[in-house]
């Protein structure tokens, strides 16, 4: 189900460790925000029958505990490829003016496994929420979802900023009742709340109506209006004490 206990195996190097940063919560949230408000991501995987690597652009959502989610065909390379040998990595990152290297990517070690029907209907909604046109095609026959269970990360959040995180600081803890109870709040927000929405995404600093919210988990949420997406996180764990309410107002009155 959506929250099996999964693990990938370790990447077999980490980068020397003489560059690297510790990792602490503005890292984690880094990551977070990275991999959590993609759109789309660069695949690579491992071209069956010689082994070369292959890249390849997919869209990308995250599950309620934060691993990615992609949805792809059979007919394609990458799928050929993670059916032969699930080992994979994604890279996500922010663009922007000025020097690419100057802004923030990070690449997530994964394993890759598809989903059963079950599991499928678990994330269909969420993947679709960030991907509304995915819907023309995600139940055509050849199109599956695969999970990637990250085995850790590579991130760099800029010059001499560069961090190699476990699997730990990607994901957040399993809960039987959150997902739920996210789904109803965003929609509660969404319905009747529509100006309350505008107002977290005017607080981040974006313009325009319209916004709505598209996915939810334990630490934040997605916005999305057109093409933007962007990230918000909460200020309080909705599993206490007041829940989402509690954590969407405290943002609002900020």
């Amino acid at each position: 189900m959506e929250e099996r206990n999964e693990k990938a195996a370790e990447p077999a190097t980490s980068p020397p460790t003489g560059v690297l940063r510790p990792v602490d919560d503005e890292a984690r949230q880094l990551a977070r925000s990275l991999l959590r408000a993609a759109r789309d991501a660069s695949l690579a995987v491992l071209r069956p029958g010689d082994g070369w690597p292959a890249a390849s652009r997919t869209l990308v959502a995250t599950d309620f505990v934060g691993r990615p989610v992609i949805l792809v065909s059979s007919l394609s390379l990458h799928a050929a490829a993670l059916a032969a040998d699930g080992r994979c990595s994604l890279l996500v990152g922010r663009v922007g003016k000025g020097d690419p290297l100057a802004h923030p990517r990070m690449t997530v070690f994964a394993k890759a496994r598809p989903l059963d029907e079950s599991e499928a209907d678990a994330v269909r909604e969420r993947f679709l929420s960030r991907h509304p046109k995915a819907e023309l095609y995600v139940d055509f026959p050849d199109f599956r979802f695969f999970r990637l269970v990250p085995a850790g990360a590579s991130l760099n959040g800029g010059f001499g900023q560069a961090f190699d995180l476990a699997a730990s600081d990607l994901l957040d803890e399993a809960d039987a009742v959150l997902p739920a109870a996210a789904t109803r709040a965003r929609d509660h927000m969404n319905e009747d709340h529509g100006d309350a929405v505008d107002a977290l995404a005017a607080k981040s600093g974006e313009d325009g109506s319209g916004w709505r919210i598209a996915t939810v988990d334990r630490r934040g949420f997605e916005l999305v209006r057109k093409d933007r997406t962007i990230r918000i996180e909460f200020r309080s764990d909705p599993a206490g004490e007041g829940g989402y309410r509690k954590a969407f107002v405290e943002l609002l009155k900020r």
